[in-house]
């Protein structure tokens, strides 16, 4: 047999290894949902946690590799910000094909969140609500479950920041994170965008945006050592455009590194089905699909291509993925949609979004980024 032979015969029991594992997901995916929301995601993360969940074998298509922020990324799916909130599960994550994981939320102090139920399932709708309102053990307990990471453990990982309930200095709180975090860090991002902590959104109007960056660098600059982790920003989906201008001049003239479009959304379309779609809190998955596509497409024109765009919200078909990278996103993330499609769809839409970059004629997916704005 050529060697040629030998390779897709190697990747065909790749997948049959990987196919029978995520039959366990499958199944395991299948009684998670029978359990209350909260529970259901805290016995997900302990999965992940102490690696109960079958490792992917397949080996990532070279089409989908690309390099953002001088980080080599084999594949641009990552788990969105929201999932592991205390960085328990971060290389379980990774293990399950994902190109990268981002940690958190992480508050500088422990806080609770908000008094349960605080998380809903719209299954009609393959959506969810919640208004968890940063549940977080605190920045010193994060920190310590990145340090007791498995001995040699690679995979890119960023860290989510955000502010304590009440706080008083909300920039002091974003340099405190940092100044803990900042050494565990492939890239950090900013969270000013969620819609279940008052007052943060507030923190996305240009003035203020401008304010907590410039105060960010200059904290990243001083406890990063030979590598200072790049500054991402993480918007709502309701600014308007005069909203997204102002981000964007921010980025461009302060020097936003990259931007995470979009969070959840606090507004409610008229075609949700489920009876618990007037719950409050922020709505995800693909009934904000259309919205967020258009909040990153905007932000694409207005950065002018320069500012590296990561698609979030209501991805959950390789179709979905290939829309917002040719509407300018670099990178992707997922989080609602793994829980109806189970950890199986990690390797569903990379090999969906492989075959629709080598049927379009693109050799690399940096060649595809954007590709509707040409």
């Amino acid at each position: 047999m050529s060697s040629a032979g030998i390779s897709a015969a190697a990747h065909r029991a790749a997948q049959k290894r990987t196919a029978s594992g995520f039959d366990i997901l499958k199944s395991g995916t299948a009684l998670l949902r029978l359990l209350p929301p909260t529970v259901a995601h805290k016995s997900a993360v302990r999965a992940l946690k102490y690696g109960l969940v079958p490792k992917s074998s397949e080996t990532d298509d070279s089409v989908l590799a690309i390099k953002v922020w001088d980080l080599e990324f084999s594949n641009p799916l990552g788990m969105s910000a929201g999932f592991d909130k205390n960085a328990e599960g971060v290389d379980g994550i990774i293990d399950l094909g994902f190109g990268f994981a981002e940690a958190g939320t992480v508050t500088p102090l422990p806080q609770p969140g908000n008094q349960k139920p605080n998380l809903f399932r719209l299954t009609e709708d393959r959506a969810l609500i919640n208004r968890l309102g940063f549940p977080s053990e605190g920045v010193e307990a994060f920190a310590n479950n990145l340090r007791k990471r498995r001995r040699g453990a690679a995979g890119i990982v960023g860290i989510n920041v955000g502010i304590n309930t009440g706080t008083a200095d909300a920039a002091d709180d974003i340099e405190t994170c940092l100044d803990q975090l900042a050494r565990f860090a492939s890239y950090i991002t900013i969270n000013v965008s969620c819609p279940n902590t008052p007052g943060l959104c507030a923190w996305q109007a240009g003035d203020k945006l401008a304010e907590m960056v410039d105060r960010a660098k200059v904290k990243l600059a001083r406890v990063s050592g030979d590598r200072t982790p790049p500054l991402l920003v993480k918007i709502g989906p309701e600014l308007d455009e005069d909203g997204l201008a102002a981000v964007a001049d921010v980025a461009l003239t302060i020097g936003i590194d990259g931007l995470i479009a979009c969070n959840t959304t606090s507004q409610r379309p008229a075609t949700l089905r489920n009876a618990n779609a007037q719950e409050i809190g922020g709505l995800s998955g693909p009934p904000i699909r259309q919205q967020a596509t258009k909040v990153l497409s905007n932000l694409f024109e207005m950065t002018g291509g320069k500012v590296p765009l990561v698609g979030c919200g209501g991805i959950s078909t390789a179709t979905d993925a290939y829309e917002r990278i040719r509407a300018g996103a670099s990178l992707l993330q997922l989080y609602t949609a793994l829980i109806y499609g189970g950890p199986r769809l990690v390797s569903e839409i990379k090999s969906g979004l492989a075959e629709r970059l080598r049927a379009d004629g693109y050799s690399k997916l940096s060649d595809a980024v954007g590709a509707n704005h040409r």
